[in-house]
């Protein structure tokens, strides 16, 4: 978008281009979201940026009116199968927190300098940077939805010190920690919210953008659930999932519900506190709630074959995975067989939580235990790395090595090139699919599916 477009988005407070960009007003010295319910600046005192880290690298301070940390991710960075799209998505997954800039680098197949100049000339900031935006939102919700101290949510949220965290929130929020965790008001009320304790788990609002079909994710979610390590109740419109997570640091368990109000409520228990920002961003995938409905729907929604479909069923998503590896291996064995992995191989939680007992296995645990076979060849080569599907995985290598994998066909390879990948441009072997429909044929496959037309 030229700056014209940008600001005619602001001016009429647009929500579909939140977390598309954002904008700074110099004369106030704050970044917002388009959507910001303010005043509209003059536009000689508007600046645009590709990311909020960009804005605070710049010396903007974010809105407390708009919160512009809390919106959508950039759908661009899911479509996108370059290093910077690739280098985006695994910063979200909290890579650079967990390993620094060079083991982002190494994912990537770039140097670190090479990585630096990309990252900064597209979207505005380096991965320091950009991993700096993202701990400063993590300590932000830890700091308005918990009552954990101030000097264990420092290191929860990735910072190395408290003298980091204190200058960052400082910098970003223009407050103190203690200030900002004061400033949200009950609802009903006036003061400081009460917070709530890790015990009771981390309430969230996962933000998307424009309609969303809850419906469809949550009858799709409630066909593939494995006993176990998922559940579903409640009745449709009013029910609640709820899995078990493998982490980095821990496990975890969430409960998400079908509501949607732009966006999904979620609460959110962990035994590693660092571990929230990668859980959060595995939620978000598997909801698929960073797409851009706009966008897929008016590209589908021109061709007269889906244009009944996306009328019915706008902002239909294209679900994702909580676990790439854990869906590959589901996508291959099939529910009956994953219960009976569960059940065998899975690890169990330190206290169950009602029919949530597991941890689905990990890899390295299922080549060993049943090395022969399709299931044997696929795990060992997730266990080895022979085959990547992380957030940062380069998808036409992933597919070429599944598809060099004994029993392993090109219809579960395209499943998991959708789900694992989240590839939004998939189109199983043998089904008829125009180049029109690029680069939204994942969710094209969607609503035909949903209409009954494909199995």
């Amino acid at each position: 978008m030229d700056a014209e477009t940008r600001y005619e988005a602001v001016r009429s407070r647009d929500a579909r281009f939140d977390g598309e960009f954002f904008f700074a007003v110099e004369t106030t010295g704050i970044y917002c979201r388009p959507s910001c319910p303010a005043v509209t600046p003059k536009r000689q005192n508007v600046r645009y940026y590709t990311t909020a880290a960009a804005a605070q690298s710049s010396g903007f301070r974010a809105c407390r009116r708009c919160r512009p940390d809390a919106v959508p991710g950039s759908a661009e960075w899911n479509v996108r199968a370059d290093v910077v799209g690739r280098a985006m998505r695994l910063i979200g997954d909290g890579v650079v927190d967990r390993e620094g800039v060079g083991g982002l680098a190494v994912r990537l197949g770039y140097s670190a300098r090479q990585v630096q100049r990309q990252l900064t000339a597209e979207v505005g900031a380096g991965p320091v940077a950009l991993a700096r935006a993202q701990r400063a939102h993590t300590a932000r919700v830890l700091l308005q939805t918990t009552g954990l101290p101030i000097t264990e949510i420092a290191f929860a949220a990735g910072f190395a010190s408290v003298r980091q965290f204190n200058d960052t929130i400082r910098a970003v929020y223009a407050s103190t920690p203690s200030e900002l965790r004061a400033a949200v008001a009950p609802r009903g009320g006036t003061g400081a919210r009460r917070t709530v304790t890790p015990t009771a788990g981390i309430p969230l609002r996962l933000a998307h953008r424009g309609p969303y079909q809850s419906t469809a994710v949550f009858d799709l979610l409630a066909r593939e659930a494995v006993p176990g390590v998922e559940d579903i109740d409640g009745t449709p419109g009013r029910r609640t999932y709820r899995r078990t997570l493998r982490l980095p640091y821990g496990t975890g368990i969430v409960a998400v519900d079908e509501r949607s109000r732009g966006w999904l409520d979620a609460r959110l228990h962990l035994t590693d506190l660092r571990d929230l920002t990668t859980a959060v961003q595995r939620l978000r995938r598997l909801f698929d709630l960073d797409a851009d409905p706009y966008a897929v729907d008016e590209r589908l929604g021109a061709d007269p074959r889906l244009a009944p479909l996306v009328a019915a069923r706008p902002g239909l998503r294209s679900p994702g995975a909580a676990d790439p590896d854990e869906l590959a291996v589901r996508a291959l064995v099939g529910r009956a067989e994953a219960e009976r992995l569960v059940r065998r191989y899975g690890k169990a939680l330190d206290a169950p939580s009602g029919t949530l007992t597991h941890v689905f296995p990990e890899p390295a645990v299922l080549a060993e235990a049943e090395p022969d076979g399709p299931l044997g060849a696929l795990t060992t080569a997730l266990a080895d790395g022979t085959l990547r599907l992380d957030a940062g995985a380069e998808r036409d290598e992933a597919q070429e090595a599944l598809l060099a994998l004994p029993g392993l066909d090109g219809r579960t390879a395209a499943e998991i090139r959708t789900r694992a990948l989240g590839d939004p441009d998939v189109v199983p072997p043998g089904v008829d699919v125009p180049d029109a429909w690029r680069p939204w044929r994942s969710y094209a496959v969607q609503h035909l599916r949903a209409a009954g037309e494909l199995e």
